[in-house]
């Protein structure tokens, strides 16, 4: 811009000194001249300058805070049924004062007994639950016990009617049950076999 202001300037000096016709004034020397150029040039410049609206930088976007995930409450896990059941280590408990058998058998009281022998032919770990009803001693109660894939096990039992639960573990991670009823009969003095299956408790 003030390479094009110089030479106009100048210009204009000449056509005026060349004009009228009384003595010219004095003119400034070229020098004066192009000071006087370069002060305007630059004057204008700035006030220029001064007239372009500035750039006002945009307020920073505030980031949205995270959403935080929503919470959640894991399931229990699926207790086995047999867990369910009085098991030897249950402390006694009653309703109303009335026995419910929710305990373990009370063998000094519970009578006479009878070996049973248990053989496990489910083809994993069982977990046994023997529940007495109430026999003719009037004593009743459950006893749980292990036992492993192929093992037999005998057991003295007190003599009634037992309702008999297996939970079966399997060595691939696999479960089910079986169920059966034992007959502990007071004439009996025999052995008693009862096989244990997938499915099923069979007294032999």
């Amino acid at each position: 811009m003030i390479k094009k202001i110089i030479p106009t300037l100048a210009l204009l000096a000449v056509i005026l000194t060349a004009c009228g016709g009384q003595p010219a004034e004095p003119t400034l020397a070229p020098d004066q001249v192009q000071g006087t150029a370069i002060s305007a040039a630059l004057t204008m410049v700035a006030m220029t300058q001064a007239a372009i609206p500035t750039n006002t930088p945009l307020p920073p976007t505030e980031a949205p805070s995270p959403t935080p995930l929503p919470t959640f409450t894991p399931l229990p896990s699926p207790t086995p049924d047999f867990a369910l059941l009085p098991t030897a280590t249950q402390a006694a408990a009653s309703s109303g004062g009335e026995d419910n058998c929710l305990h373990p058998i009370n063998r000094g009281e519970a009578g006479p007994t009878s070996n049973i022998r248990f053989e496990n032919e489910t083809g994993g770990t069982v977990t046994l639950s023997l529940n007495l009803r109430t026999n003719q001693h009037g004593q009743c109660g459950a006893e749980t016990y292990i036992i492993k894939k192929n093992e037999k096990l005998t057991i003295a039992m007190p003599k009634g009617e037992y309702w008999a639960y297996a939970w079966i573990e399997y060595p691939d991670g696999d479960t089910s049950n079986a169920v059966g009823d034992i007959n502990n009969r007071v004439a009996d003095n025999h052995l008693f076999v009862v096989k244990i299956k997938p499915e099923v408790i069979i007294v032999k």
